[in-house]
């Protein structure tokens, strides 16, 4: 499993979420986003359908009907009605997710903490590899 840890510093949660969500989408692969509020789930929800102007990125919540049907899926759980093989934890809050071949942990500077926490946790982890995504102007740069 591959957990990418992603310092938000410049761009907001939703715009990050539709990045990773576009490239995850075009690898033909399903994605789950994850937060415990009900508002930042709505606000991506909301980023998502208004990706760019030429595109959308159809979503639903988990607790929609037909939520097995699509490609993204956004629930306060780390449980993937819809098959998904990635999965971003947009609140900031790590939660174990083996199922998933890849999981995104966005934080910023309210969770940096968590962030360094766990990723000192996970550092001996077996089969797990890390990796740290920071910001430097616009562009997105891997560091560790």
């Amino acid at each position: 499993m591959k957990i990418d840890f992603w310092q938000l510093s410049h761009d907001p949660v939703e715009k990050v979420t539709a990045l990773i969500a576009q490239r995850v989408l075009d690898q033909g692969e399903r994605l789950l986003v994850v937060s415990a509020q009900a508002e930042q789930r709505a606000a991506i929800a909301k980023g998502l359908w208004q990706a760019g102007p030429e595109t959308f990125l159809a979503n639903g919540e988990a607790s929609a009907a037909g939520a097995e049907r699509q490609p993204i899926l956004l629930s306060d759980a780390v449980e993937a009605a819809n098959g998904a093989t990635h999965a971003i934890l947009a609140d900031g809050t790590y939660r174990e997710a083996p199922e998933f071949a890849r999981v995104f942990l966005l934080f910023n500077e309210a969770t940096l903490e968590h962030a360094r926490q766990t990723w000192k946790a996970l550092s001996d982890r077996e089969g797990l590899e890390r990796a740290f995504f920071r910001q430097d102007g616009g562009k997105w740069v891997k560091v560790a």
